[in-house]
């Protein structure tokens, strides 16, 4: 049986780390609101840009922004990881952390043998971890979600992009949480560069989509395709921005629940021992005063 002291101590500990989880739960809960509206508002412009880019892709060439869409043997490989900067989120840095050291013991085996599977990571748990784990980092940027806008996200993304059609990596996948609820974060795996064509249903007859382009093909494509790559990674931030928030949240919550039935059980420790006590001092005071009668 813990003594009083021990257990006042615990509870007077559980009770501060109670009220340290219900303010950040509080405080991820106004955030995620802000993060969700935003996500939820990019999403169709991005999908939609998705499919307007496959569909371009395929019927471009290199001078008119078809670089992008260039088919190579996968030899170099990027691999863009997209966590947070901060913990205390549950499992949602960790899932892509395992998603990316799957993508090396699977897909990418031969390739990270060869020492040519190399990281980029946005968030500084990612960055911390590739180090860590002897796995090529050639760049962080933990700075993006200091004040997120599209302009940052579009710097790193146009790093990429240049790094891609100078031949420095023949591939690029993407590997973030997708937000669906504030209780559900789906760890995507998505290739960026090259280009995917659009996918084509062979039991669905369709007529290829003729664009129509003003005031030119040339101009409007080196505009459009390098702006949409952009807004796709942007996408991927803003999702993994969400279900952020969204995953701190349920953490924080569920470790605010952790913290009430722990006290409950302290408390009732706490009078158990507080009850054997008493009685010990009953039973001292029966017993001396029945030692003087004697």
């Amino acid at each position: 049986m813990p003594n009083l002291k021990e257990v006042r101590n615990r509870i007077v500990s559980v009770s501060s780390t109670q009220q340290i989880t219900s303010a950040m739960k509080m405080v991820s809960a106004a955030k995620l609101r802000r993060a969700q509206d935003a996500i939820v508002q990019m999403r169709p412009y991005a999908e939609k840009l998705q499919e307007i880019l496959g569909n371009l892709s395929s019927s471009v060439d290199a001078s008119e922004g078809g670089a992008y869409s260039v088919q190579r043997d996968p030899k170099k490989v990027l691999v863009v990881a997209i966590t947070s900067n901060r913990g205390l989120a549950g499992a949602f840095n960790s899932n892509v952390l395992k998603a990316c050291k799957l993508l090396t013991t699977t897909d990418y085996a031969d390739q990270f043998a060869a020492g040519n599977v190399s990281f980029l990571a946005i968030g500084k748990k990612a960055a911390d971890y590739f180090p860590r784990n002897n796995m090529r980092l050639v760049s962080s940027h933990n700075s993006v979600f200091d004040g997120l806008t599209f302009d940052k996200v579009a710097t790193v993304a146009q790093q990429i992009m240049d790094a891609f059609v100078a031949g420095e990596f023949d591939r690029v996948v993407l590997v973030y949480n997708r937000f669906k609820n504030a209780a559900v974060q789906i760890t995507t795996t998505e290739q960026f560069l090259p280009v995917v064509p659009t996918a084509k249903d062979e039991n669905v007859k369709t007529s290829a989509i003729d664009y129509i382009f003003e005031p030119n093909k040339s101009s409007i494509v080196l505009e459009l395709i390098p702006k949409s790559l952009k807004i796709q990674i942007f996408k991927a931030v803003l999702d993994s921005h969400a279900a952020e928030h969204g995953a701190r949240m349920t953490a924080m919550n569920k470790a605010t629940d952790n913290a009430k039935e722990m006290l409950k059980e302290l408390r009732l420790s706490y009078n158990k021992a507080r009850q054997a006590a008493i009685t010990n001092e009953i039973l001292e005071i029966v017993g001396g005063a029945e030692a003087l009668n004697g």
